[in-house]
Parts: structure tokens; sequence; C-alpha cells
């Protein structure tokens, strides 16, 4: 995989990821399904974030890391 986040991107990935899924954790105890999407979504920021990597950037042409190798 080739990296096509920017540092910037990533780092807000990761941070965005680990909200949605201490606020999925936490809306578990009412509304069930909310917090199984909300922690869905956030691990799928987390780990996008981790590797610098995104396939839905990738299916639209985006690339955000200016000084990656393509």
């Amino acid at each position: 995989m080739k990296t096509n986040e920017s540092g910037t991107d990533r780092v807000i990935r990761v941070i965005l990821g680990v909200i949605l899924i201490i606020i999925g954790i936490l809306a578990l105890k009412g509304a069930e399904v909310l917090g199984i999407i909300l922690i869905i979504v956030g691990l799928i920021a987390l780990i996008t974030g981790i590797t610098g990597f995104c396939a839905l950037y990738t299916l639209l042409g985006i690339n955000t890391c200016k000084n990656c190798q393509k």
C-alpha cells in the first residue's frame, strides 16, 4: 500500500477515530445500534490514520500526501 494521506490528515483521523470509539462505547448503554456504528466508523478512521492509506481516496483519485512516492 502506498501512503496517500498527509501527516495532518493522519493525525486528524487518529484523534477523530479515538473520540468516535469512546463516544460509541458510551452510547452502547442506551443506543446499541448507534454505538456500534460509531465504533466501526472510529475504527476505520483510526486504522486509516495509522497506516496512512485510505482506499476511498484511491477510488476518488485523492492524494493529500505531497511528499509521498507515487
